[in-house]
């Protein structure tokens, strides 16, 4: 006899079984189902509830998922179908078995969580089998063994962008313009975007190198009059870019009217150093300059197992920020203005370098906030801390999203690669990808070759 299948107005709808992975990466998760139906492992609420207490991203959204759960439960019994609110949303429900006939425990000879939670999507799809069941999770490991026990697993794919290949760069070089188009450059500052591009309408604040055999020069696309207008090499606060990309990022960083930037490259290719720098150069514009990074324990272990007092655990992860300060500070003598500055701002934290979770809460009001290794943070905390700008604030993310150090995360479904992908071309942002390195040749070699 053949399976029947659940379908609403034609539509099959499936059940999705949500791993804790999920809810940590986007506590909102559950609203994402369209008009399928969910269910929450009770192994899941039992994880969660050891992350609750705490200041880290992961603490919040269990909180908030968990607040989430009790609100829409009302009344009703976690083990009925339970409505999930917002418009042709489907139904959720906590489920409490976690063995099935088929014991992902026994198999992988090992009881811990993700085995039970395994169990329990197998449960689940033993006891409808006119459904498609599917386990979703940003666990790739534990997708295989899903797989492996021939049940459907998924990656969590809100937040993911389709394809790295055609991810924004902020730049483009043009070949065999005319001498004449490069000179009206040079001699206005500007030129009409037909002049060079008659077809082709460029995303907001694009950066272009117009070149031709013997001549070139750097424009941004300033989309409000669909003109090209001229990028000067200029410096900030002695630091000088070795490279048009590096100009293009400083002149991001400096103007007044992009509000929000991000920088993405490799190692060594300038991405903090310029964002500081230019920082530093409109310290009179801002009351103070934030520095910070998420903290990604060795292992994904917590900072408690590190030694010695809370700045002991911190220091670590906060030296690199230190680092691109200290340069700074090695251009200038010690009896320059600009050195007693450096200094006089540490002191009076007008500059603070600190991690990212000491700034959950704050008012981001006349602020100047770096946010280094933004390859770290989900697309839901990128999109709260935008959230918190207020008046007279600018924001500059810099990361480089092959270098990855959270396990749930990935190139496609970081925060840095959504928020270039969803952005591009809205005038308060401007993107930069930096491909050449600066550090070394050594180091350049090393991002080559290994």
């Amino acid at each position: 006899m053949a399976k029947r299948t659940v379908k609403i107005s034609g539509i099959e709808r499936k059940i999705f079984v949500l791993d804790t992975s999920v809810i940590i990466f986007d506590h909102t998760a559950i609203k994402n189902f369209a008009e399928h139906d969910v269910v929450i492992p009770i192994t899941v609420l039992e994880e969660l509830d050891q992350f609750k207490k705490g200041n880290d991203t992961k603490n919040f959204a269990a909180r908030e998922f968990i607040r989430y759960v009790d609100a829409h439960s009302g009344r009703h019994s976690l083990q009925e179908w339970t409505s999930i609110n917002g418009p042709k949303r489907g139904q959720f429900k906590i489920e409490m078995h976690t063995s099935a006939t088929l014991n992902a425990e026994k198999i992988f000879d090992e009881r811990k969580p993700d085995h039970r939670i395994l169990n329990t999507a197998l449960y689940v799809a033993e006891h409808h089998p006119q459904r498609k069941v599917v386990l979703v999770t940003k666990d790739i490991n534990l997708r295989i063994k899903a797989k492996s026990l021939n049940l459907n697993a998924e990656d969590y794919e809100t937040g993911k962008i389709k394809t790295l290949d055609e991810l924004h760069s902020g730049a483009l070089e043009l070949t065999n313009v005319s001498p004449a188009a490069i000179a009206q450059v040079y001699a206005n500052d500007s030129i009409a975007r037909t002049s060079v591009l008659k077809k082709t309408r460029p995303l907001a604040n694009q950066y272009f190198i117009l070149k031709n055999e013997s001549q070139s020069v750097l424009t941004r696309y300033y989309a409000e009059e669909d003109i090209l207008i001229r990028i000067g090499k200029t410096s900030a606060f002695g630091v000088h870019p070795k490279n048009a990309e590096q100009t293009f990022a400083l002149d991001a960083v400096m103007d007044p009217e992009i509000q929000l930037v991000s920088i993405q490259g490799v190692a060594g290719t300038g991405k903090t150093l310029l964002s500081l720098a230019g920082a530093l150069e409109q310290r009179r514009l801002y009351h103070q300059i934030y520095l910070a990074r998420p903290i990604v324990p060795l292992s994904n272990k917590d900072i408690g197992y590190l030694p010695g007092d809370v700045n002991s655990k911190l220091n670590p992860y906060m030296e690199p920020l230190w680092d691109n300060l200290k340069y700074i500070r090695s251009l200038f003598g010690e009896k320059d203005r600009e050195f007693k500055q450096l200094n006089e701002m540490v002191e009076q934290q007008k500059l603070v370098v600190c991690p990212l979770a000491y700034i959950r809460g704050r008012s981001l009001s006349n602020v100047f906030f770096i946010v280094d290794e933004a390859q770290n943070l989900t697309p839901h905390e990128v999109k709260t801390i935008i959230t918190r700008a207020g008046e007279n604030t600018k924001i500059i993310f810099t990361g480089d999203i092959h270098q990855i150090d959270t396990p749930y995360l990935d190139a496609q479904s970081n925060g840095l690669s959504y928020l270039i992908e969803k952005l591009k071309g809205q005038a308060l942002y401007a993107h930069i990808t930096l491909q050449k390195g600066e550090r070394s040749a050594l180091a350049n070699l090393a991002n080559e070759l290994l």
